[in-house]
């Protein structure tokens, strides 16, 4: 007769190198903070590195959207801790496109609104970013106009570019 005996650390031992593979593993799927993906039209989009004015525009017209240089506004302000209604709505457009506020609550950040060129309709259209450390954490194209609209940045209707 054979007889195999483990103690309770040698399991524990082997649990915890378990869960240190798999917590690598995932940190190493998600990446670092600062190069946040999404896939939209088949290409990959990062949402890093908006240090400058001109590194936001150039996002901006890497979707074919064309906007005045100069931003028509910039604010800054604090995320509240409590979402209202019509901010959690806006969060999921924002999830939509792989982006998420909740992270950002108590957090400083940057609103910039560039006015857009080459939108078909009515009424001035804008492309809103906010950014927090050089990263955009919310980006939209809306209206205000009667009938406006506000989409997330990767699922506007392109049909209406010039």
């Amino acid at each position: 007769m054979f007889i195999y005996s483990i103690r309770a650390s040698t399991l524990k031992f082997f649990a915890c190198i378990l869960l240190c593979v798999t917590v690598l593993a995932v940190l190493l799927t998600l990446g670092t903070p600062e190069s946040v993906y999404a896939a939209a039209d088949g290409k990959e989009i990062n949402y890093g590195g908006m240090k400058t004015n001109e590194d936001r525009v150039a996002f901006i017209e890497s979707f074919g959207i064309k906007v005045k240089p100069e931003p028509k506004s910039e604010e800054s302000f604090t995320m509240p801790d409590d979402f209202d209604r019509v901010i959690l709505g806006y969060n999921q457009i924002q999830k939509a496109q792989g982006l998420d506020l909740t992270k950002y609550t108590r957090k400083r950040v940057t609103h910039y609104a560039y006015e857009v060129t080459n939108y078909d309709t009515d009424g001035p259209v804008y492309v809103n970013l906010l950014v927090y450390r050089n990263k955009i954490i919310a980006a939209d194209i809306s209206s205000a106009s009667d009938g406006g609209f506000v989409n997330a940045l990767t699922e506007f209707d392109r049909t209406k570019l010039k």
